[in-house]
């Protein structure tokens, strides 16, 4: 039977959502509970998707098919129980054989947070101590122009190599609470550190390093890409998953 999860994890002392050898992951903590519950038997878990180190989650998404008969709220005990502190099971339930984590998502909400009041030290694994004052509404004109279907080519990690670079932002927007800058992105996808790097490039914004119309430039144009600066991980989160 095929369950669907959804999980939030603390991503400070993870390498990242993928499993890779001699590193903590999140993917691992889940196959070895699975391994347990599931009469010690190999059980592959997929994610919506993969978030890099250092990186949140409130709403992440999987499947896993299990061989055993167990009640949701059981499973979701069982997972809880298994699964270290840093990693908590919020939702579980039942769907078709048919459904894939990654392949059926239709959209994304990232949220990354900055700080740029005081030095804030109980934050500081949660949200981007920048400490410095921006030019939030140069920041507001900038993130504009990602939203529509575009090539983040530029935006994207050297080592991300894809067929297809279009990607499309159906929204995204920032928003100010005293000291704490959001900046929230909703797209049917994302790629290795573009939310990173479209973040970083609205700080260089605010710094008022370059242009907000610039950020038009490097979606146009790969000369334009040594532009690009990527944020720290730890105020970026994986908000939402719609299917």
């Amino acid at each position: 039977m095929r369950y669907k999860i959804t999980f939030s994890y603390d991503g400070t002392l993870f390498h990242g959502y993928q499993k890779q050898d001699g590193y903590r992951s999140v993917e691992e903590c889940f196959e070895n509970a699975l391994y347990n519950i599931n009469n010690h038997t190999e059980t592959k878990i997929y994610a919506s998707g993969r978030t890099d180190k250092g990186v949140h989650a409130r709403g992440q998404v999987g499947h896993f098919d299990l061989d055993i008969d167990i009640t949701l709220y059981k499973l979701k005990c069982a997972l809880n129980s298994l699964l270290p502190e840093d990693i908590h099971v919020i939702d579980t339930e039942v769907v078709d054989d048919s459904f894939h984590s990654r392949f059926m998502v239709k959209s994304k909400k990232y949220v990354y947070y900055m700080n740029v009041g005081e030095y804030d030290p109980l934050n500081r694994n949660y949200i981007y101590q920048y400490n410095k004052e921006l030019d939030i509404e140069s920041m507001k004109e900038g993130i504009k122009y990602y939203i529509g279907k575009h090539n983040f080519k530029n935006f994207v990690s050297d080592d991300c190599i894809k067929e297809d670079y279009e990607r499309e932002i159906y929204d995204c927007y920032i928003e100010r609470d005293k000291d704490i800058i959001k900046f929230v992105f909703i797209g049917n996808g994302f790629m290795k550190y573009q939310v990173r790097n479209m973040v970083g490039t609205l700080i260089k914004v605010g710094k008022n390093k370059i242009n907000s119309s610039d950020i038009e430039k490097i979606l146009n144009d790969e000369n334009y890409k040594k532009l690009v600066m990527t944020a720290k991980s730890e105020g970026l989160y994986l908000e939402e998953v719609n299917y």
